[in-house]
């Protein structure tokens, strides 16, 4: 019995270490989307109410369509919520769209529709185009830099009580294996 216990509080000590280490490493803006700029721009409504200005933004949100023209490349994205490490926040309704302007050639392959993607850029005024039949103003942005994200799962079964392994993630989902228990957990990194 004591060692089950022991084997309990290890594991569950081992966990807790793993991920401060996790959250440690994967808790910094990249280094693709920093600037020292104290008037940044991050929220899409403020910068869509005011794209006549020349500021600073940092948007993001998942990829609608890529377009290779001779000296850019246009990203249109659908823009979500993003937090203090720039990464888009899947949980949340998009507000609407905005374009990036690349300069040379982005591989559509890399930047692929339905990518999560963070732009650092200038505000460069509105354009009109269309979405679908749809005619729309897109505030349009000289991207600096980007990075692009990625979803990541993770099953965590255990034989323990549910409180055990906490879901305090983005996004998680309990399923069941006979007397086994297991979390599924999608976190954006």
């Amino acid at each position: 019995m004591t060692n089950i216990l022991f084997s309990r509080r290890f594991f569950s000590k081992a966990m807790v270490l793993a991920g401060v280490l996790l959250l440690s490493a994967c808790s910094s803006l990249p280094e693709s989307l920093k600037t020292g700029n104290t008037n940044l721009i991050t929220d899409y409504s403020q910068w869509q109410s005011n794209t006549a200005s020349n500021g600073e933004v940092r948007l993001g949100g998942v990829i609608a369509k890529v377009t290779n023209l001779e000296n850019q490349t246009r990203v249109e994205v659908v823009n979500l919520p993003i937090n203090s490490t720039g990464r888009p926040d899947i949980d949340m309704e998009p507000k609407g769209r905005f374009v990036g302007y690349i300069s040379g050639f982005a591989d559509p392959v890399t930047l692929s529709e339905g990518r999560l993607i963070t732009l650092l850029g200038q505000s460069a005024g509105r354009e009109e185009n269309q979405v679908g039949d749809y005619s729309y103003d897109f505030p349009v942005m000289k991207v600096k830099g980007f990075h692009l994200w990625r979803i990541e799962e993770t099953v965590v079964t255990n034989d323990f009580d549910s409180h055990f392994y906490p879901c305090r993630t983005l996004y998680c989902q309990d399923l069941r294996f006979g007397t086994r228990r297991a979390k599924v957990i999608q976190e954006v990194r």
